[in-house]
């Protein structure tokens, strides 16, 4: 089999199984909740509070996604495909935020929330490319830390409230946009 016909098969598979999770959009609606509890925390909390809730929370993203891909049927863990073996760099690479994050907290702490709000999303090109949908996610990364670094720099006084509420937004957004692209894609 020659290269061309191995990408073919390959972005075939890769394209079916962005169809069959639907884009995986359980994982970004965790993202969307999360993100909104923190513009939420942001309201009434101290920033040392909404640092807590910021990363102890995060530890609940991943079974919140599980629980909303079982409430939508899209069981996106046991789905494998020729390229499934790159989610784990993937995942690698994003988590190692948590460093800088760490850094941050000793020297810097007010840089949490963009670090947070960036480096979470870390992994997003690499997923996209998993589902042959590069754009999309890379996408969603991009503004995401456009936006977050942007809302930063000229508002400081929203860092723990409209930051947040900005990730919330870009998740809802991309949310829409994939599932829309799957309907499409579906015919």
């Amino acid at each position: 089999m020659d290269s061309m016909a191995l990408r073919a098969l390959v972005a075939a598979d890769r394209q079916a199984s962005y169809i069959r999770l639907r884009g995986g959009f359980p994982i970004p609606l965790a993202g969307i909740v999360y993100w909104l509890a923190l513009a939420g925390a942001g309201q009434t909390l101290s920033f040392n509070g909404w640092l807590m809730v910021a990363v102890w929370g995060s530890g609940l993203i991943f079974p919140l996604a599980l629980l909303f891909a079982r409430l939508f049927n899209c069981r996106f863990m046991g789905d494998r495909t020729a390229v499934t073996s790159v989610l784990l760099p993937a995942f690698i690479s994003m988590l190692l935020f948590w460093p800088l994050l760490a850094a941050a907290l000793a020297t810097a702490p007010e840089l949490a929330p963009l670090i947070l709000a960036i480096g979470m999303s870390g992994h997003w090109p690499v997923i996209g490319w998993t589902y042959d949908r590069l754009p999309l996610f890379a996408g969603h990364a991009v503004i995401r830390a456009l936006v977050t670094t942007w809302l930063w720099f000229w508002l400081p006084d929203a860092r723990l409230t409209l930051l947040p509420l900005a990730v919330a937004l870009v998740y809802a957004v991309t949310v829409v946009a994939i599932l829309v692209d799957v309907r499409r894609k579906r015919g």
